[in-house]
This record gives structure tokens, C-alpha cells and sequence, in this order.
């Protein structure tokens, strides 16, 4: 490079992984990670080390997208054996605490009568003690909760496990990426480094200012060569400047799925992030994360799923994110990891819990945390909330994936916060079955009836309407569909004009206009004006295409 100061390209993929597994939650909670590591990567690589062929025929089915096949174009039997063997050792740990888990469960199930559970401590398998506690529930159905805080500060965390994978990406082309574990590939360059340190600060804040090459060089020390392929990742070319939104208006951007960016001269709100990479043709419009404010003051989380918790974009901007949002949890519940903990644990120091009804104040602005139901397959999880946003007077409702069981439950919310500005709402009411995301938890096969019964599963348009009917809102958008071409690798989803959710979303589309409420299923890009002012809409742009 002629010059020392340079920038990271737009289009470099910071890809965080765990024993070469892409990270998402799940596999970073120690409770979860163990159980994933058992009962999906570990099944995962020897059912395909016993047959590539039906992995590679099973990933080229678009009805099997999605699901749990390693799809590479050619057969990687004899890289995916030695990461077997490697994980079989390196995870040892996490592997006996998974079979320890399922040991206690099945001892609760035969010696957990209805009496006292003081003596049953002695039979708690021994890698487990001191990080269980027994418990009833008011039926006298026995269960455990962990004492997580303790499992990160012990063996059980390893942040050696963790690195990032850097690679240049020229289209959204990607394959499901929890299913496949991340070999080595010439144009990857894999550096085992702890998702916590300041290293990924320092090289993501160089996709914007730039910063000497030989020290961010020397900074990775890399050992084994490496330094080649990573100066690719940099140029001289200044990116495209950030223009800050500077308008007396609340300006509302939509980057995808349920990514939502909400701005004022002042303050900017981040929802669920899930950002598409800058620098390359695509088919679909769409802002990218050079479109996001220099300063983001809150980041808010909906629930706990890897398509609203993206560390790939969360890590690269967690400079810029001056606090995060979650629901409060802490329950200890297997199924239920504490976000706050997860966060701290990766680097995330500004992190707040907010509760069910609970608002947080500050300036012209409030957010309130609103009740989240269905979508989680009848579990007994507290990590999921939606949010409630009023400034100056101009209220959104930002619904996630919520699935409307109980109208009466927003009526009695309504009472409380009042009407409704604008909802967005997701809609992808079919929604895959609770073995797909939740069957490594689980410590018995569920019967094929019962987990097609229990869905991820968002609102239908009779449900939708239901929500509607209660907030009365002027606007009403559908979102978190995961249709975006960059979403696919991430939610695995690829619709019909036939498919159930684009029907019911549709129809619910239909029936907002017919009571003159804006409606539209949101894709790619979209952006609108609105005065601090109740209903009173400014600017809008149709069709993913600014006006």
C-alpha cells in the first residue's frame, strides 16, 4: 500500500465463531452451549462423516433448508472427522456437563416424589453441584435452575474457544450458517481471538476512520502467515460519507427483517440489528450499516433468537452503541439464558435489563417494555419483550414476533400506554417447529405430533387484527419476515406468493386499508418522515425506492 493510513473495505464479513461453529447465543450461555455442543454439532458431524452425499443432496432441497445438513459443494468428510475429534477433546467439559444435565433430569423424574428435595442433593451428578438448585413448581413437577453466573466464571466459559473469520463478501449468497461449521477456505482468514477484546473495536472503527496498517498488523500477530490475505481487507478509498440526520422531524429507517432505525436530531434507537454489508450489486435496495449514525444510544432487543441477536453485526458496532437493552431474565431455566450475562461476558459493559411495563425516561423520549407472547413454543421463557417507543407525543410499537394469544392482555396494555401511532408487526405465522431451535434442551424425544403443535409462530391476520383493533394505530407494517436476500443464511426462510405467511400478511394488509390505515409488508429498504405530532405522516417512500 503506497500510504500507512488506511480504512476496512465496506464489504468485509467479521464472522464470529465458537470451535468453528458460527456463535450465536445459545452456543455462548455454557448451560445451552454444552447441550448444542452434544446434541447438534456433535450428531451433526457424524451423520454427515457417515454420509456426505445425503448432506449435499439434503442442502440443494429447498424444502430442507434450514435444516440440520452441512452443505458444502464437495465432500469434507476428513476435515469434518478431525473437527470432530477436536471438539470430542477440546469440549470435554462442556460435553460431560451436557450428559450431567440429562442425568439429573431423569434422577428428578424417578426420586422427586413431592417430598422434601434436601436429600436428593447428594444424588446431583457431581460435575453439576453447587451450580443447581432443586425446585418444585406449585404442582409438585420437579425441575432445577442454574446458578449461570457462576457457570461463566467457571471452566464451563472458555472464551478460547471463540474467534473471528474475516472474508470479502460480493453478494448475499450464503449458506444456513448454524448447520455448517466454518473450514478452512483460502479466502478466510480465522483469528482465534476472544469475542470481549478491544481488537474488534478498534478494526471495525477502521470502516469509517482510518488507521495505520502496520499497527492493526502487528496488533493480530499473525504467526503463520495470514498477513497477505488480511491487507486485502483494507483500502485507501475513503468509504462514502455518513450524512447525520440533523431534521426536526422522527425519522424512521427499515434495514430488513426487524432491524428498525429511529432518529432524531438527538437521539437514535436501533432495534434488533441486522444489517447488510456496503459494496457490492445487488438486486434489492437496501441501507447498510455506513447508513447508521456515528453514536447509536440504545440498541434494543427483543428476544432471544440468532435472527434478533446478530452477533455479526452487534460485535463490529459495539463502538458506536452507547447502551443495549434486553428483557430481564435470570430465571436460571435451561431454556432461558440471561441476556444481560451473555452480553457482559462478550464485551457489552452497557447493558439494561428492562421488565414487562416498565419504562425507562429520558429526554423528550420514553420506552416501555410490552408483554411478548407466543413465538416461543409454549416455554416457560422470560428473554423476550417488545417495545413501546414515545417521542414527543409520537408513539411506535414495535411487536416483533409476537403471536396475539390473549387479546385481553393488550387491552389491559392499552389501558396503560393509550393508542398507538404505528405497529410493526411480524408475521411469519407458521414458523418451524419447537425441536428446531430448542430440541438439543431437551432430555427426551418429542412425539411428532405434539412438536408440529408447538411452532416459532408469529400472528396470523386474525390475530394481527385483533392487536389492531385494540391500539387503533394510523399506520400499520409488517416486518421481521426474514425475506430479505441477506437474512437467508440466518432465518433460512424462502417464500411463495402461496406461502401461509405472505397470505395472512397480505390479507391483513387488505384489511387495514379497507379501515383507511397505512399498511404495507416492508422489504429491503424503506424510510419515513414524522412530525412530533400525532398521525400526521410527512414523507414516505414506496416500493424500497426514496422519494
Amino acid at each position: 500500500m503506497k500510504n500507512d493510513l488506511v480504512y476496512l473495505k465496506p464489504n468485509v464479513v467479521l464472522e464470529p465463531l465458537i470451535q468453528r461453529w458460527y456463535a450465536w447465543s445459545h452456543i455462548i450461555s455454557p448451560a445451552t452451549a454444552a447441550m448444542n455442543i452434544l446434541k447438534r454439532h456433535v450428531e451433526i458431524m457424524n451423520s454427515y462423516i457417515e454420509s456426505p452425499g445425503l448432506h449435499a443432496s439434503a442442502s440443494k432441497d429447498p424444502a430442507m433448508t434450514g435444516g440440520p445438513f452441512i452443505d458444502y459443494p464437495k465432500d469434507r468428510s476428513v476435515e469434518v472427522q478431525q473437527l470432530l475429534e477436536e471438539t470430542l477433546e477440546a469440549q470435554n467439559d462442556l460435553i460431560e456437563f451436557s450428559l450431567a444435565v440429562l442425568k439429573l433430569d431423569k434422577m428428578l423424574k424417578v426420586s422427586a416424589t413431592g417430598f422434601s428435595l434436601e436429600l436428593l442433593y447428594d444424588k446431583v451428578p457431581e460435575i453439576l453441584k453447587g451450580y443447581v438448585e432443586l425446585v418444585y413448581d406449585l404442582n409438585n413437577n420437579p425441575s432445577f435452575r442454574f446458578y449461570e453466573a457462576l457457570l461463566y466464571k467457571s471452566k464451563y466459559y472458555n472464551a478460547g474457544f471463540q474467534s473471528i473469520a474475516l472474508w470479502l463478501t460480493n453478494n448475499d449468497s450464503r449458506p444456513f450458517c448454524l448447520s455448517t461449521p466454518r473450514l478452512n477456505e483460502e479466502n478466510v482468514l480465522h483469528v482465534p481471538i476472544p469475542f470481549k477484546s478491544a481488537l474488534i473495536d478498534k478494526l471495525s472503527k477502521m470502516k469509517r476512520t482510518p488507521g495505520s496498517y502496520t499497527e492493526i498488523k502487528e496488533l493480530f500477530n499473525f504467526k503463520e502467515g495470514g498477513d497477505a490475505l488480511f491487507s486485502s481487507f483494507f483500502t485507501e478509498e475513503p468509504p462514502r460519507p455518513y450524512k447525520k440526520y440533523n431534521g426536526d422531524k422522527i425519522r424512521m429507517r427499515y434495514f430488513g427483517h426487524a432491524c428498525i432505525l429511529v432518529e432524531t436530531k438527538d437521539l437514535s434507537i436501533l432495534i434488533d440489528p441486522l444489517i447488510s454489508y456496503y459494496g457490492y450489486d445487488t438486486s434489492v435496495d437496501h441501507f447498510s450499516d455506513f447508513d447508521l449514525p456515528e453514536v447509536i444510544d440504545f440498541v434494543l432487543i427483543t428476544h432471544n433468537h440468532q435472527d434478533h441477536i446478530l452477533l455479526e453485526t452487534l460485535l463490529p458496532l459495539r463502538h458506536k452503541i452507547k447502551h443495549i437493552l434486553v428483557p430481564r431474565s435470570g430465571s436460571g431455566a435451561l431454556q432461558d439464558p440471561n441476556l444481560k450475562l451473555m452480553f457482559n461476558n462478550i464485551g457489552f459493559n452497557n447493558v439494561v435489563e428492562i421488565d414487562e411495563m416498565e419504562t425507562l425516561p429520558f429526554g423528550d423520549c420514553s420506552i416501555t417494555g410490552i408483554p411478548f407472547t407466543g413465538e416461543h413454543s409454549d416455554l416457560n421463557i422470560k428473554a423476550k419483550i417488545c417495545y413501546h417507543v414515545e417521542i414527543s407525543g409520537f408513539t411506535l410499537l414495535f411487536v416483533a414476533d409476537s403471536r396475539i394469544l390473549e387479546a385481553k392482555l393488550y387491552a389491559h396494555i392499552q389501558q396503560h400506554i393509550g393508542w398507538v401511532d404505528v405497529v410493526f408487526l411480524g408475521m411469519e405465522c407458521d414458523g418451524a417447529p419447537l425441536t428446531w431451535l430448542y430440541g438439543p434442551l431437551l432430555s427426551e424425544p418429542m412425539s411428532k405430533t405434539n412438536d408440529q403443535s408447538r411452532r416459532l409462530s408469529g400472528s396470523d391476520c386474525f390475530r394481527g387484527m385483533n392487536l389492531i383493533s385494540i391500539f387503533k394505530p394510523s399506520e400499520v407494517y409488517v416486518y421481521a419476515m426474514g425475506q430479505e436476500p441477506w437474512c437467508e443464511f440466518i432465518s433460512s426462510i424462502k417464500y411463495t406468493d402461496e406461502s401461509n405467511p405472505i397470505v395472512q400478511s397480505d390479507k391483513l394488509v387488505v384489511e387495514c386499508k379497507k379501515l383507511g390505515i397505512e399498511s404495507e409488508r416492508l422489504f429491503g429498504e424503506k424510510e419515513i418522515l414524522y412530525t412530533k405530532k400525532k398521525n400526521e405522516l410527512n414523507e414516505i417512500t414506496r416500493s424500497g425506492v426514496l422519494v
